[in-house]
């Protein structure tokens, strides 16, 4: 019998992570990467430049819809991809394409000790004009990687961002 809700009830303690996915929006007509800037209000890494992304969360997951039913197991394809295009336009207010390339992951824990996964990925963009999320951020750039290393950047994201414009440069 297929799950009727979404419940942690037979989850293991130990196995449980926040899933965030992040992704470095690349502009094909200039070879540059969308970079946000946290708002100074950020409790975490404010002031720095990131790039969009998000948590996957149990609302993306409508356990009535799922795409397929795969014996009792019920699947959500696609779920990383539409939680990342949801994301981008929330946060930045444009639209970035559906095939994500693999850029990296990392796990970490919280500083309120909660344990995450982020995979991180990188996208086309493919139409709009940046408008920020109020209060989230407080400026933008797009920047290819020379311009990034001058930016006061989160870690690992200048890096991101030259390994995304190689990736699609090819």
């Amino acid at each position: 019998m297929s799950a009727e809700n979404i419940s942690l009830e037979e989850a293991k303690q130990d196995k449980l992570f926040y899933f965030v996915a992040n992704v470095v929006v690349y502009r094909e007509v200039d070879g540059r990467c969308l970079l946000l800037k946290r708002s100074e209000s950020e409790k975490v890494h404010p002031g720095k430049y990131a790039v969009p992304g998000g948590k996957l969360e149990w609302g993306d997951l409508d356990i009535n819809n799922p795409t397929r039913k795969n014996g009792e197991v019920l699947d959500f394809e696609d779920a990383v991809e539409k939680m990342l295009q949801r994301e981008v336009h929330e946060e930045a207010g444009i639209d970035i394409g559906t095939d994500l390339r693999y850029i990296n992951s990392v796990a970490y824990i919280r500083p309120d000790g909660v344990p995450t996964v982020m995979v991180k990925f990188a996208a086309k963009y493919m139409s709009g004009e940046v408008v920020l999320e109020k209060g989230s951020f407080d400026g933008f750039v797009w920047a290819n990687e020379e311009e990034a290393r001058d930016l006061p950047c989160i870690m690992g994201i200048q890096d991101e961002l030259a390994k995304t414009i190689s990736i699609f440069k090819r």
